[in-house]
């Protein structure tokens, strides 16, 4: 509670999956959050627990550099915490130019305005496992090379190397995220396998595979992603750490069968096969981190075992449904 307690914190892309779960966290530990807003959505969790209400919004786009910069300036931000991105693999294939535009655009533009703003102290950018492309060996480590090839993959490759830029040209006090595949309850976007996944269940359909079922990934809870933030910012502290990024996975990665399987019996519903479509293109076939870094200087770690965190899921899901 002390480190945040009243401290100014802009969080760009506050209404999305990621970005409400970390504004709720902050608003909690008592955080003056300053949120940038640019569609209002009223069936997001963000609306629908009254976010809107306990922060200050900033409507506009990311990518506007006016907007950027009077936020950081008029709300005298201390801590950045650049969330926005067009985050949907499918999306990004099929309309690039957008990606871009918010991805690697935006990121220069936040970029850009902190570093004109002596008051910021600590900025932390989101970035993906997809930003290392596709790699023989497994599972990535941060010193890998950043060579994505597809849209979505090449958006967070790009931001990485502007954020690094940004700290080893003008010294400002950048790190970065590389997170696997993140779950939770309030994700609605049913694009995502486990959302999708526990929508087909209980609509009692048989789920969905794009893949042939074998794809390795890293599944990550939502709350030990936002933890991952929040340890990280505070660590930032020391500077030693400035101009560094780290992976945060679990170290377990499962097949996209597995992770399917894995929600049916969770839900009880074995009986429904899941339908494995080999349809899928333009995706890497294995990718899962190594976050001994994050363990080593950070000392984060993920809570809870997958299964667990897959019922937790899946029980906010199927009480949502009840509700409505």
């Amino acid at each position: 509670m002390g480190f945040w307690r009243n401290r100014n914190v802009l969080v760009t892309g506050c209404t999305g999956f990621l970005g409400w779960w970390l504004t709720r966290e902050l608003v909690d530990q008592g955080a003056q959050v300053v949120g940038l807003v640019r569609d209002i959505v009223p069936k997001s969790p963000f609306y629908l627990q009254g976010l809107d209400k306990k922060i200050s919004a900033v409507h506009g786009r990311v990518e506007d550099f006016e907007t950027m910069e009077r936020a950081i300036n008029e709300y005298e931000v201390d801590t950045v915490f650049h969330i926005a991105a067009q985050a949907i693999v499918g999306v990004a294939n099929r309309n690039p130019m957008s990606t871009f535009e918010s991805n690697i655009k935006g990121t220069w533009v936040v970029l850009e305005a902190c570093r004109k703003n002596p008051r910021v102290s600590r900025v932390v950018v989101a970035s993906s496992d997809k930003a290392y492309g596709q790699h023989d060996n497994l599972p990535y480590s941060e010193d890998f090379p950043l060579q994505g090839r597809h849209p979505y993959d090449v958006s967070k490759s790009c931001a990485d190397l502007i954020a690094l830029t940004y700290h080893h040209t003008y010294a400002l006090p950048v790190c970065i995220t590389r997170c696997g595949n993140i779950f939770g309850p309030g994700d609605l976007n049913y694009n995502r396998i486990v959302p999708g996944t526990i929508r087909s269940i209980l609509n009692g359909e048989r789920p969905v595979i794009r893949s042939d079922g074998s794809p390795l990934r890293d599944y990550v809870f939502v709350a030990d992603i936002v933890n991952a933030y929040t340890t990280l910012a505070q660590k930032m502290d020391d500077s030693s750490i400035h101009g560094r990024a780290f992976n945060f996975g679990t170290g377990a990665p499962v097949s996209v069968l597995e992770l399917t399987n894995a929600l049916l019996k969770v839900a009880k519903r074995t009986d429904l096969v899941p339908d494995v479509q080999n349809t899928a293109k333009g995706e890497i076939q294995h990718q899962y981190l190594s976050s001994e870094l994050a363990k080593t200087l950070l000392g984060w770690r993920p809570a809870k075992p997958l299964d667990d965190r897959l019922r937790e899921t899946f029980e906010w899901h199927r009480d949502l449904t009840d509700v409505r």
